[in-house]
């Protein structure tokens, strides 16, 4: 049996570490708006399961607090969704966009940090073993799950995030009048948004960035969501980076 130095990441989160060091230096001002915590290494304080989350009254006191700032509902309810769009999209979405890997975004996986101010500005996932694509470096170690193909990992990247979404947009919409094909919209806008960012930020090609997230649009739209929808809507405030990041 292989010992384990003291202060040594542990095998099975080593993959993780490494994508989340990257997407870290992605934005070295703000450095957890594309990183994620793993949760083993964290203490609970602030932190919260997204599964359990969403229920009771928590997403009521998070709308209610953006209403405070906009001033209208339809307003405070597109603030929370797109926080919690980023999450659970567009931190994926940046991750597979730059490396073709992706961490689990699914409703049992996720969970959410809140800032002093009662809004979100980090997330973590239970389960750090990433999906890679063949000839990844971690392929065949504990700490990474091999798919057959980018198409492969576009498609188990989109079915996680719908089913985590989905839950999410249904309690959502119970607190404020937000409508669905808006919030789907978001979505895409949040996979766009990852797209477009990452060769500027991230250094990794437009062509390879473009088809990523072309392919995760793609994706997305083959579960059933009409991501690349246009959604009438008015201007909302969007989560700034110091925001989401803090």
């Amino acid at each position: 049996m292989t010992a384990v130095r003291e202060g040594a990441v542990p095998q099975s989160t080593a993959a993780l570490a490494e994508s989340c060091t990257r997407l870290r230096a992605v934005h070295r001002d703000y450095p957890r708006v594309y990183a994620v915590a793993e949760m083993a290494e964290q203490p609970k304080r602030r932190w919260w399961a997204l599964a359990q989350g969403i229920r009771g009254d928590r997403l009521h006191r998070m709308v209610a607090r953006a209403l405070e700032d906009v001033g209208d509902l339809e307003a405070a309810g597109a603030e929370v969704a797109a926080a919690l769009i980023h999450a659970v999209v567009g931190r994926v979405a940046a991750l597979v966009v730059l490396e073709g890997r992706a961490w689990d975004a699914g409703l049992d996986n996720l969970w959410i940090h809140m800032d002093s101010d009662g809004c979100i500005d980090w997330a973590g996932v239970a389960d750090p073993v990433l999906r890679v694509l063949p000839g990844d470096c971690w392929s065949g170690s504990p700490a990474a799950v091999t798919v057959p193909c980018e198409r492969a990992l576009l498609m188990w990247t989109a079915c996680r995030c719908r089913t985590a979404l989905s839950v999410v947009f249904d309690a959502l919409v119970c607190v404020a009048p937000v409508d669905r094909a808006l919030l789907w919209a978001m979505v895409g806008e949040s996979v766009l948004g990852a797209a477009t960012l990452m060769p500027v930020l991230g250094g990794v090609p437009e062509s390879v960035a473009t088809r990523r997230g072309q392919g995760l649009l793609d994706a997305f739209e083959a579960v059933g969501v009409p991501v690349r929808a246009r959604a009438e809507r008015q201007s909302i405030r969007r989560p700034a980076a110091h925001a989401l990041a803090s």
